[in-house]
């Protein structure tokens, strides 16, 4: 039954590339959805300002920024003309990639919602104490005296590798215990640099969602602990969403305009679905009708299409219809999808798109030949985008529908690294050979 009301999912099953146009999708100016708001984000925004100080004091790199945890939006041209004559498709527009694979403390977007997320959970522990308010200059938290405080606390979460490393890094830098259930695909390099943290890092042989469900149900034991849920947490959710205000005025300063001429297209490598869909929820908010999202999924992991395409949202997994959910994209490998993400996305999301595993190495290394950026396979994820929207009957009749056909060329598409910077130099060079062994 499931199969003869939607037509793709055939070859979702059988792992083949598809794109899928989200029939739900609203063009309408978004407001709230659920309980979220553009106050919630901007909330969001004025804690990690008030965190500024102690990030800067505790991870030197962020002086730049004066402790705004952000990366850089690069126009990449060379990298434009090089897929168009590999897709024999030119793309219209210009191409530019979002290089959250170089944030800075743990080098993946990761860094935004985990950050945030454990940055709440301590300043609310540090108020309730009295030992903070909000006037406070937030660099004394650096200060022993909350690093003992803290350390009667522990932090845990479930992770594929990179949510770990945000978690881990910041939890072990203010002084929390912390714990990283870590799932079987998760990078061995990863779970090294934890436990030189001091972080206890717990293997599993299974994939994600055991890890996050053992994680949360030793946690819940235990009253001193945070469990942080990527499946289910709108702090993680809300840390991700200020992205938007960033990207926003990166595109002022860029003089790239976005408004019902110059279409914005976002293309979002999704994994259980918080950090694309908190990403996508904050554009949608700050650009209303006139930016367009799409996640991207490997074809062995395509949880969120299978749950937003059938509405089963997380009560289906991948493993459900026969695909092993084994991909090289480690921080996408996840079987089932957030259904607290998958709702929120019913109206804001255009679409989802998949990939094959090969295909993320040869843009990997692609990348590193025409523009010098290096990101791990799951970051390059979104590079097929605008390809689909442009070379296939689906895409252009999204376009059609949207009435893009005459904006086209004014479009401004972005690809969204998701990680990499922290991947250690031998590991990062065998992704490069590898992508540059295929053809």
């Amino acid at each position: 039954m499931i199969f003869a009301e939607h037509p793709l999912m055939e070859k979702i099953k059988e792992t083949k590339e598809v794109l899928w146009i989200n029939p739900h999708y609203e063009t309408t100016n978004i407001y709230k959805v659920g309980d979220l708001t553009i106050e919630n984000m901007i909330e969001a925004e004025e804690r990690l300002k008030r965190f500024a100080p102690y990030i800067e004091a505790a991870f030197p790199e962020t002086g730049e920024n004066k402790g705004i945890i952000e990366s850089p939006l690069k126009e990449i041209g060379k990298m434009k003309t090089l897929v168009e004559r590999n897709s024999n498709c030119p793309i219209k527009g210009n191409l530019l990639l979002k290089c959250d694979s170089h944030l800075p403390i743990s080098g993946s977007i990761k860094a935004r919602g985990g950050i945030y997320e454990v940055l709440k959970h301590a300043e609310d522990l540090a108020l309730s104490e009295g030992m903070l308010s909000y006037n406070s200059d937030y660099s004394i938290l650096k200060e022993e005296r909350f690093k003992e405080f803290f350390s009667r606390f522990k932090i845990a979460v479930g992770s594929t590798g990179n949510l770990g490393l945000s978690i881990g890094i910041i939890s072990a830098a203010l002084g929390f215990k912390v714990f990283v259930h870590m799932s079987a695909d998760a990078r061995q390099w990863k779970k090294d640099l934890l436990r030189r943290k001091g972080v206890t890092v717990i293997e599993y042989e299974s994939d994600y969602s055991k890890a996050v469900e053992e994680g949360r149900r030793q946690s819940d034991l235990d009253p001193s602990s945070y469990f942080v849920d990527d499946e289910n947490s709108q702090n993680l959710f809300l840390g991700y969403s200020v992205a938007a205000f960033r990207l926003e005025k990166q595109l002022k300063d860029m003089e790239i305009e976005v408004d019902e001429n110059h279409p914005l297209f976002v293309y979002l490598p999704c994994g259980v679905g918080g950090g694309p869909g908190g990403v996508a929820f904050g554009l949608k908010t700050i650009f209303g009708p006139n930016v367009h999202c799409f996640f991207a999924e490997p074809t062995h992991s395509p949880c969120m299409l299978v749950g937003m395409m059938t509405g089963l949202h997380n009560r289906i997994s991948v493993q459900d219809l026969g695909i092993d959910n084994i991909t090289e994209a480690d921080g996408l490998a996840v079987g089932r999808p957030s259904g607290f993400v998958g709702k929120i996305m019913d109206k804001l999301l255009s679409g989802i798109f998949t990939i094959e595993d090969n295909k993320l190495y040869r843009f990997l290394s692609m990348l590193a030949d025409t523009e010098n950026i290096f990101i791990e396979p799951s970051a390059a994820a979104g590079f097929t985008g605008p390809s689909w929207l442009m070379s296939t009957l689906e895409g252009r009749e999204y376009i059609e529908s949207m009435n893009l056909e005459s904006k086209m060329d004014n479009a401004c598409h972005i690809v969204w690294a998701t990680g990499g910077s922290m991947v250690p130099d031998t590991i990062m060079m065998s992704y490069y050979h590898k992508g540059k062994s295929i053809r």
